[in-house]
């Protein structure tokens, strides 16, 4: 993660919440309840389970060495600091206490490694929480964990010293006190105001050596850490090699780990089908492309062949070539022996091209039959952002609208589905199925519904002619002629740019678009191929790959939309409009205030794709739900003479297939309501600094991680942000700019409940006022797919739960025999290139014979 500018506004250093990886005197006032009555017992069980190979650990050979892809080096291995990543987070948990850890349905659990007991002792006058340490906890350099360790994490994170460079301090600065308790085990820390979240602090936890001053802290953790407290240590960060080594801690008082040596290599995201086919790696965490190569790798393998195209390989393997057939693999006469010998020559290359790169893919491909893929739900959701600072979304109406028009279900069966994953879209923003405090409170907001998000925009004034400018007077004669053959050459000169289409051409190309993709969903085909405006004749699957990690639509104008001036320049945002709030008799008057802006915190754990040009946006309409159906209006709304546009700003690059196809879909839904969008693409290292943070954007695709701790990381993302003494504001997370004063108040009440239950209730509130707000629509939780060897156990797709190190290892194949096939809680698995191999027999059949008869006996050993 990295810290980006903020032109429009500041940043607070409260608490700051990645993405991959990709982050917290009561008023009476109308309750907006969260409407579920089967909340409770939906949270009990994830949507899907976990997925890591699991064995036990006498099941497990003792030694080896485990070779597993992160994504970067990271510059510090201080997690508190701004530029910390998912590689330094990996790196602590392996080798820094964490008191408490999350398990498999994401709560947290006290960690017996480090902690014999740990509860609240008082609560009035003061909340004071009671810490005893494991008495065999220490330090490398054989110091005993003790209170001058959390008194100078304390210190570091409380906010009071600037000279820390600190990114997240949230509740640390509600303590009061740390003090030694009855013994050098005892910990006491007392609070100046309750916190609910309390087992969040100290995890991790660093030695007083790297927290007591402001200098150890800033460099003194970026490159080594002098004593460590897990079951491995740093060994070396090799920068150069890109890898980082850990090794067995030898003063670590736990379970003996497994293996010797834990090597992370950085390897992009786009080299790792290379590298897993090289056998360079061990474990990885890979997109749905890779997962699809290895699938079938693995049935070719088996002896199933598949069906070919050509020359080239498995159709389902979609490898260089794919394309190819008998006939365009054969050499004409004209191409060996024509008169022209530059054609034939250039043809004769090209063969051999193709032929190199079918040689090299069929390589990998008996390199990639060596892993399988281990899947489950990735913690963390996807969302469309609606930017409510300005613009048509500055009003309540339109933002409701627009969620209106969404057929969340369907868009994550498109991502979803082909995995064979469950495809429930997410109920709520605070939590995810399966945690505590998950409840579905969408109902505050409402299910999709053509009809009423039509009303909600004709009750805001945007209507079919309001984008019709009435001038004041007509131009005649000559003048008048002149200007209709300015146009048509205009039109002309469209019609020859290779990526937009003349006017005509491209209402004709939509309407057949618009009928092709009724069709297809009227018989319930979620696969509908879509043009992409690009190329002008390169196709996305809606079931495409999801490789990329931000989600990207692809463009297509609505009917009679007029396309802009060229297809590479970026779109000027939506106009600015005075934001107008729902009226509604259950939503108190402070909530109908606008919110503010926010935000220049770049998500995490998610790699952007490459840089594109920009385009322009174009759009087709989307069938709905026969119950909820409404005819599509002839044409994009508008109001005092301006059209209802609003820009879609998308990251652009390779690896984006799946984000385009969901960017796509959504354009349809909009176009079906009169909302034309116009999707931009930028770069990716310009789309959190120069769009979202910055508030340049109307729609976005961005994942939120989830948490353990909503009260503490939801706040920043959606309270509404507060103006500073120098007339700034302070701009947290909310990248939405939405919020209002009563969330705000909903947030802080449950930060400070020490009632579990009753935190829960107001979290729960806070959600249904959230979705009110229609800032943010979660879409579906992000698929984890990871490549693993066979051998390797108790890691994969670890979902919620945090990974035990020690108990990570390669089968013994003297102790174990066939391992039984793992699937996913509540997932329908489908037949299909992208089906899990541990959710076919056959697949499992491999699985074991690659493990010498390995077996599995069950789950890791519990904390």
């Amino acid at each position: 993660m990295s810290q980006v500018g903020a032109p429009r506004g500041r940043t607070c250093s409260r608490t700051i919440r990645s993405v991959a990886l990709l982050t917290s005197g009561v008023l009476a006032l109308p309750v907006l309840a969260a409407c579920s009555s089967d909340g409770d017992e939906r949270s009990k069980a994830p949507a899907a389970a976990q997925d890591v190979g699991p064995a036990a650990r006498d099941r497990i050979a003792d030694g080896g060495t485990l070779r597993w892809a992160v994504d970067t080096v990271p510059t510090t291995l201080n997690t508190f600091q701004a530029d910390a990543d998912a590689a330094t987070s990996r790196i602590a948990g392996a080798v820094l206490p964490s008191l408490f850890t999350l398990d498999k349905t994401g709560r947290p659990q006290r960690n017996p490694d480090y902690l014999e007991s740990a509860k609240i002792i008082e609560r009035e006058p003061k909340q004071v929480v009671l810490y005893k340490l494991n008495q065999q906890a220490v330090w490398s350099d054989g110091r005993e964990l003790g209170a001058a360790d959390f008194v100078a994490q304390w210190r570091a994170l409380s906010g009071k010293d600037s000279a820390y460079w600190t990114a997240r301090n949230a509740g640390y600065e509600r303590i009061q006190k740390i003090e030694r308790g009855a013994n050098d085990l005892e910990v006491r820390v007392t609070f100046n105001k309750p916190y609910a979240d309390w087992r969040a602090l100290f995890s991790p936890l660093y030695p007083k050596d790297v927290m007591g001053a402001p200098n150890s802290f800033n460099d003194g953790a970026r490159a080594k850490l002098k004593a460590t407290a897990g079951p491995f240590q740093l060994k070396e960060m090799d920068r150069a090699d890109r890898e980082i080594t850990l090794v067995r801690n030898p003063r670590w008082w736990g379970a003996r780990p497994k293996l010797d040596t834990i090597v992370l290599s950085a390897v992009p995201r786009d080299k790792r089908a290379a590298a897993l086919a090289a056998g360079t790696l061990d474990l990885a965490e890979i997109d749905s492309p890779v997962a699809e190569r290895i699938t079938q790798a693995r049935h070719n393998k088996g002896g199933g062949a598949g069906p070919q195209t050509g020359a080239g390989p498995a159709s389902g393997a979609r490898g260089p070539g794919a394309e190819t057939t008998a006939a365009s693999a054969t050499p004409s006469s004209a191409e060996e022996n024509g008169s022209d010998e530059e054609k034939a020559e250039a043809a004769r290359e090209s063969r051999e091209k193709k032929t190199r790169a079918l040689a090299k893919y069929a390589k990998e491909q008996r390199g990639l039959g060596g892993y399988v893929v281990r899947k489950s739900l990735e913690p963390a959701f996807t969302q469309l952002a609606l930017n409510g600072e300005t613009g048509p979304l500055a009003d309540e109406r339109v933002r409701r609208a627009v969620a209106r028009a969404l057929d969340r279900k369907k868009l994550a069966e498109a991502v979803l589905k082909p995995l064979g994953l469950p495809a429930n879209p997410p109920g709520s923003h605070l939590a995810l199925a399966g945690q505590h405090a998950y409840a579905d409170s969408s109902d505050a907001l409402g299910d999709q519904n053509t009809r009423e998000a039509q009303a909600l925009l004709a009750d805001a004034g945007w209507t079919p002619g309001g984008a019709v400018k009435k001038d004041d007077g007509t131009k005649a004669g000559s003048e008048a002629d002149a200007d209709k053959k300015k146009d048509k050459e205009k039109d002309k000169e469209k019609g020859g740019n290779g990526s937009e289409t003349s006017g005509t051409d491209k209402k004709k190309e939509d309407r057949q678009e618009d009928k092709k993709e009724d069709k297809k969903e009227e018989k319930g085909d979620k696969e509908a191929d879509v043009k992409d405006s690009e190329s002008g004749s390169a196709s996305d699957s809606d079931s495409a790959s999801d490789e990329g990690a931000y989600i990207v639509g692809d463009n297509k104008p609505g009917r009679g939309a007029p396309l802009s001036e060229t297809g590479s320049r970026v779109i000027a945002p939506a106009a600015v409009g005075q934001a107008r709030w729902l009226d509604d008799a259950d939503v108190n008057a402070q909530d109908r205030q606008p919110g503010g802006m926010a935000g220049a915190y770049a998500p995490g754990g998610t790699a952007a794709p490459a840089a594109d040009s920009a385009s322009p946006s174009t759009t087709s309409s989307a069938s709905a739900s026969p119950s909820t159906s409404a005819s599509p209006l002839p044409g994009p709304l508008g109001k005092d003479g301006k059209p209802l546009t609003l820009r879609f700003v998308l990251p652009s690059g390779p690896g984006s297939e799946q984000l385009r196809t969901v960017g796509q879909k959504i354009a349809r839904m909009l176009d079906r309501i009169g909302i034309r969008t116009e999707i931009t693409k930028v770069a990716d290292a310009d789309y959190f600094k120069d769009h979202v943070a910055s508030g340049d954007y109307d729609l976005a695709l961005y994942s939120w991680p989830a948490t353990a701790y909503p009260a503490t990381d939801g706040r920043p993302i959606y309270a509404k942000p507060v103006p500073a003494s120098d007339g700034s504001l302070l701009v947290e997370q909310n990248y939405t700019r939405v919020g209002t004063d009563h969330i705000n108040q909903l947030f802080d009440q449950a930060a400070s409940e020490l009632d579990e239950k009753a935190a829960r209730d107001l979290l729960r509130r806070a959600d249904a006022r959230i979705w009110a707000a229609a800032g943010s629509i979660p879409l579906y939780q992000r698929p984890q797919l990871v490549a693993a060897k066979p051998a390797v156990a108790n890691a994969g797709a670890f979902a919620f739960a945090a990974p035990r190190y020690e108990d990570i290892g390669f089968k013994d194949p003297a102790k174990s025999g066939p391992e039984q096939p793992q699937k996913s809680a509540g997932a329908k698995e489908t037949a299909g290139a992208t089906q899990s191999p541990e959710a076919s027999p056959k697949e499992s059949a491999d699985e074991s014979a690659d493990d010498s008869g390995n077996e599995s006996a069950g789950e890791s050993d519990e904390q």
